[in-house]
């Protein structure tokens, strides 16, 4: 076994031992401040004022940055995977809600900004790089998919032709309503709002309102000022 092999299998084993013995403690100030004790030598940062409920599910935490005053509610998994190429960065004062899932695979960067909200259920997936900007919203239910599968070869299972990875980009104070899904190779104009149960499949302007499946826009902040 080579010496990277090595260090990744005790990075793992530290991570599983560390989360089982501190990650259910009840959510009470004792517990609080025990995780982010205890979880400083694992991850690749935790600022101050951190809150982490119990029943947080963290893997590839070496790959995993959370700045001050983040709050991560019960439920919630986030996989940074340990590849060295990959990141996952929490602004500060991020706060993600109930049963949130985030995972990269290899090569992934997944980045979300200040003052960002991040509602129950929803999942957020590499593996082409993501970037949520500072003060977005994005309501329960969502879905935020980098990545599309290939399926040119009709003889051929579509597990195995791979998958393209353009990635994500969603600006500076978006807010995506209620069951929102956003695909691979899209940005989402800053300031935009996109009703409840949109698809983006495409490039959303700034300041715009879309809705439907595919999303459409139908207005422009701008002009209603």
């Amino acid at each position: 076994m080579n010496n990277k092999n090595y260090s990744s299998q005790l990075q793992r084993l530290r991570e599983v031992l560390l989360i089982t013995l501190l990650g259910e403690i009840p959510t009470i100030a004792l517990g609080v401040k025990l995780r982010n004790l205890g979880y400083r030598s694992i991850f690749s940062r935790i600022g101050s004022q951190v809150y982490i409920q119990n029943g947080v599910e963290f893997m590839g935490t070496s790959c995993i940055e959370i700045s001050n005053s983040v709050y991560i509610f019960k439920g919630v998994r986030i996989d940074g995977k340990g590849h060295q190429n990959n990141k996952v960065f929490l602004g500060n004062r991020v706060a993600i809600e109930r049963n949130v899932d985030i995972g990269c695979l290899e090569d992934t960067c997944i980045h979300i900004g200040d003052d960002t909200f991040i509602g129950p259920d929803v999942c957020i997936e590499g593996p082409g790089d993501i970037k949520i900007g500072k003060h977005c919203m994005i309501a329960a239910h969502s879905g935020i998919y980098a990545n599309n599968h290939n399926f040119a070869d009709p003889m051929e299972p579509m597990k195995y032709q791979g998958v393209t990875r353009k990635g994500i980009v969603i600006e500076d104070d978006c807010w995506l309503g209620h069951g929102v899904t956003v695909l691979d190779g899209v940005t989402i104009g800053k300031g935009s709002v996109i009703g409840a149960g949109a698809v983006v499949n495409k490039d959303i302007p700034p300041f715009s309102v879309a809705v439907g499946l595919p999303a459409r826009v139908i207005k422009n902040r701008i002009s209603m000022v």
